[in-house]
């Protein structure tokens, strides 16, 4: 169980921006775009599934994780919107979002299965989002570059990702999930995540006309598989997931705490 607090970002997405925003680099623009364009239907989904999870326990364990699932969905709801806003900018770019529409043709396909699943992935993306945020958290130079304001909602997220990183994971525990479901869901979403986002940030590339580029994938080698990459970087994250004793909570997320302490300004609390 974790504090979370529901926040308002205090930035104007208003303005628009260019397609390679992230500091003109154009492999690190297409990839957290990709990102993004899949963040609005995945966060719908999570809030869905939580919530059914927690309306499925007993009451007392209800009661119990209530606040908890309360202020999650409404750390999701607000990420939703705010991407909601970033992916319309890349839409009157001209930037077609198949990620999201294959994101939401799966979850219509898997609607009918057992509510465990789930959550199950559900806690499987919520450890994926928080890697990825504690990465970005401790490698400023990943949006080296961009507007302040596109800086600010990145690691803002980033920021309450590591907060939240317990919440369906919690869920899942408390409906009776057991691990090796977990670690059979989270195989599966792994390989969903990365081949989702990697054919998105081809699709990127190819609109931007980069995607035969040297730079590009120069770019792109050195973001995910430099010795402190993120995928290179992250392994060890990603397997402590495969332990049975494994907790989110486990892993540190004091850059999480400090960006949000240091940014107060950024943001205004809108509950408690």
């Amino acid at each position: 169980m974790t504090d979370l607090v529901v926040r308002r970002l205090l930035i104007d997405l208003n303005a628009p921006f260019a397609g390679r925003w992230n500091g003109g680099d154009a492999f690190r623009s297409a990839f957290f775009s990709a990102l993004s364009m899949s963040f609005p239907a995945g966060e719908q989904y999570f809030i869905d599934s939580v919530r059914n999870g927690l309306n499925a326990l007993p009451e007392i364990e209800r009661l119990r994780l209530a606040p908890e699932v309360q202020r999650f969905v409404g750390q999701e709801a607000t990420h939703r919107r705010i991407h909601e806003l970033f992916n319309g900018h890349l839409d009157k770019l001209g930037y077609s979002n198949e990620i999201e529409r294959r994101a939401l043709r799966r979850i219509k396909v898997n609607a009918h299965v057992n509510l465990r699943n789930h959550l199950a992935a559900t806690a499987a993306n919520e450890h994926f989002t928080a890697i990825f945020a504690n990465w970005t958290l401790r490698h400023p130079a990943a949006l080296e570059g961009a507007e302040p304001r596109l800086q600010t909602m990145w690691l803002w997220h980033c920021a309450e990702e590591s907060e939240h990183r317990s919440s369906a994971f919690d869920v899942y525990t408390a409906v009776g999930g057991n691990h090796e479901w977990r670690i059979r869901v989270f195989r599966y979403v792994t390989l969903t995540f990365l081949s989702d986002v990697l054919r998105q940030t081809v699709r990127n590339l190819w609109h931007d006309g980069s995607l035969f580029k040297w730079r590009s994938w120069r770019s792109g080698a050195k973001l995910l598989f430099a010795k402190d990459g993120l995928i290179r970087g992250s392994y060890g994250l990603w397997r402590d997931y495969l332990s049975t004793d494994f907790h989110p909570s486990q892993h540190d997320a004091s850059l999480s705490r400090q960006w949000l302490r240091d940014n107060q300004a950024q943001y205004s609390v809108v509950g408690t």
